[in-house]
């Protein structure tokens, strides 16, 4: 028997992730597909660049605000 093909882990799948867990939305049978599928490193990357891109909005956003 032929064992289930994993899919690759793409970067794009990996952004959704990151997306979907800053709104803290997400299904529990796509939650347990992205465990199988992403790479831990690349939730790294992208987490930490989304964490910045949000800081450096909210920084922005409270200047213009403020102006």
């Amino acid at each position: 028997m032929n064992a289930p093909v994993q899919p690759r882990p793409s970067f794009l799948r990996t952004v959704k992730t990151v997306a979907w867990s800053f709104l803290g939305i997400r299904k529990n049978s796509e939650y347990k597909q992205d465990l199988a599928t992403v790479n831990p490193f690349h939730i790294i990357v992208v987490g930490i660049g989304a964490a910045v891109l949000f800081v450096v909005g909210l920084i922005l956003l409270v200047n213009w605000v403020v102006r």
